[in-house]
């Protein structure tokens, strides 16, 4: 039987999938055992261990429980997710999570610490439908957009500021019922003490300081940094000669939006509207 050699330098897919075959040899298992002890077809492990699969959270947290290593697979999986996000973003989940204040901005769609979940899976499906990722990728998608929104709830809590544009509420994703659940949540955000939450209406045209999403967090020490991201990629800002411009534009966003009763009535207007 041909065995195909694995490079785990190769990639963190890879290396995923070199640790998940050394860790069934040492054991002594054929594929097709360990497939029925973690629930998955022998064809399916055999492509992840040789790499032309990624592997999924669910199957990474059988084979810690199956082997029981830990955490050190759903590690080795947050590798492999990472790999597949824009440049910076997963460094940006990282300090997110302690962050003391977060600042928001976003065009077109509502951000992801703000999204139900079946707003976040219509938009992953969608991705699929055009062929850029796999349903599992999508499904991952969905499941990073939940772990993030723990942030809102942590204790302490940090403060969140979140100024969305007019086309974020007026982009209709999904049927009907979506949307409607979609703006319950905004108003349920802007009803929590630590929020913050406006509307940046289209009659701000030109005075609007950001054309693309932007993600400005301060961390315990009082420090700062900031993400922006394209369509294909992805900055991490930490050099406060580039950040603090960015806040003070912040700022002036705020200043020019809508204010937030003002915000909170133009989404329960929208609320109102959906059939």
């Amino acid at each position: 039987m041909n065995r195909k050699k694995l490079d785990p330098d190769s990639s963190p897919q890879a290396a995923f999938g070199a640790r998940l075959r050394s860790a069934r040899e040492e054991r002594g298992w054929t594929q097709e055992e360990l497939a029925r002890r973690i629930g998955y077809s022998s064809t399916h492990l055999s492509s992840v261990e040789t790499g032309r699969k990624l592997p999924t959270l669910r199957l990474a947290r059988s084979s810690d429980a199956v082997f029981g290593t830990g955490d050190m697979f759903e590690r080795l999986y947050r590798k492999v997710r990472n790999a597949g996000l824009l440049e910076g973003f997963p460094q940006l989940v990282e300090r997110e999570a302690e962050a003391v204040e977060i600042r928001l901005y976003e065009v077109g769609v509502v951000p992801g610490l703000l999204q139900t979940e079946e707003y976040a899976t219509v938009l992953a499906e969608s991705v699929v439908r055009r062929g850029a990722i796999s349903e599992e990728q999508a499904e991952e998608r969905v499941t990073l957009v939940a772990e993030r929104q723990a942030v809102l709830v942590r204790t302490p809590a940090p403060w969140v500021f979140a100024v969305l544009d007019e086309s974020c509420l007026r982009r209709p994703v999904g049927p009907p019922g979506v949307m409607r659940a979609q703006l319950d949540r905004l108003l349920e955000f802007g009803e929590l003490p630590n929020t913050t939450l406006q509307v940046a209406p289209f009659t701000m045209g030109e005075h609007r300081p950001f054309s693309l999403p932007v993600t400005i967090l301060t961390l315990p020490d009082r420090s700062l940094l900031s993400y922006a991201e394209s369509a294909q990629q992805g900055h991490l800002e930490r050099d406060n000669t580039f950040v603090v411009p960015l806040l003070t534009a912040y700022h002036h966003l705020q200043a020019d939006a809508l204010s937030q009763a003002e915000s909170v009535a133009m989404i329960s207007e929208l609320r109102k509207g959906i059939p």
